[in-house]
């Protein structure tokens, strides 16, 4: 018997999802999920990762808000509806991940590993706990660990499209080409299932040729010219500075970039006889910009992917008038 869903709920679903750490995935959707949120988009996110480091980049780690995966975890081992925690931002609800996300892998790996409708539902765990909450939001990225098969697999087997941020390295490369071939594992169950593109992470201004390069090895790795198109024009700055002043104020980039713009200017406060204090970086302001711009290219490339697939069905539903 064919496992069957109905996936006209989960058609804003992004997983952001490389095999390899380290490549700004959590970076990625807590700061675009702000920057979208901020400007009136519904947003959720999943954190799908045992290090629950989204709490980090959002602030609520530690807090009454964290349940270290616990919600999550009973959601897709009992087959109940996902359940967020709302308002972490104006707009932006979160399902937190951490330690308990572990119970996932453990309980539905073998299971994963049968043959049949038994592995083709284990591997809807996540898109049938998802799709009853999916259309009260405009987007749902889902922020996915390193070197996790079941839980990488869950999470593509859920989602529209997939979103790669990367490092313009071989190490990273190669973390891309294992995420390419996850894709291939789900098409039994997710058919549609589609690449919206490639991110850069942690690039600098002068560094031009570097992703030119890049983009050259990708074409080279996953074979044709048109992978060139994968590739965001934009990329993401990264200082260090500004990572670490974010998370110790619990702000995201473009929040951290705000409040050292509107801070008194440090002759200012020794006019005023006040004690001078940093309000953050100066660094902010250009990972905050990059931010703002992969942010920009995201909504542009699944727009124009929505329409694509709009007027792909409209030529099909002609041919049968």
């Amino acid at each position: 018997m064919a496992i069957t869903l109905d996936r006209s709920a989960l058609q804003r679903v992004v997983a952001v999802i490389n095999n390899k750490g380290g490549v700004g995935k959590t970076t990625l959707c807590a700061n675009v999920g702000g920057i979208l949120a901020a400007g009136g988009w519904r947003v959720l996110i999943l954190d799908l990762d045992p290090q629950g480091n989204l709490g980090l980049d959002l602030g609520y780690h530690g807090t009454e808000q964290d349940d270290d995966g616990a919600g999550l975890s009973k959601a897709l081992l009992f087959g109940e509806t996902i359940a967020p925690v709302k308002a972490i931002r104006e707009n932006l609800d979160v399902v937190p991940g951490g330690r308990l996300v572990n119970h996932i892998a453990r309980s539905l790996g073998q299971q994963m590993g049968e043959s049949g409708n038994t592995s083709a539902q284990t591997r809807l765990a996540l898109a049938t706990s998802l799709a009853p909450i999916a259309l009260d939001y405009d987007i749902i990225l889902l922020d996915c660990p390193p070197n996790t098969d079941v839980i990488q697999t869950l999470a593509v087997a859920a989602a529209r499209y997939v979103l790669i941020p990367t490092k313009a390295d071989t190490a990273s490369l190669q973390g891309l080409t294992l995420t390419a071939e996850r894709l291939e594992q789900v098409t039994d169950v997710n058919p549609d299932v589609d690449l919206l593109g490639v991110v850069v992470f942690g690039s600098g201004a002068s560094s031009t040729n570097v992703r030119r390069g890049f983009a050259d090895a990708v074409v080279a790795e996953l074979g044709g010219e048109a992978a060139r198109e994968m590739v965001f024009q934009n990329y993401i700055r990264h200082a260090e500075a500004t990572a670490m002043a974010a998370r110790e104020k619990r702000l995201l980039v473009h929040e951290l970039d705000a409040k050292v713009k509107n801070a008194p200017k440090w002759y200012e406060a020794l006019k005023a006889g006040e004690k001078v204090e940093s309000p953050g970086p100066q660094s902010a302001g250009s990972v905050a910009d990059s931010l703002f711009a992969v942010t920009q290219e995201l909504i542009a490339r699944l727009t124009q992917k929505e329409e694509d697939a709009a007027a792909a069905a409209e030529t099909k539903a002609d041919t049968y008038v």
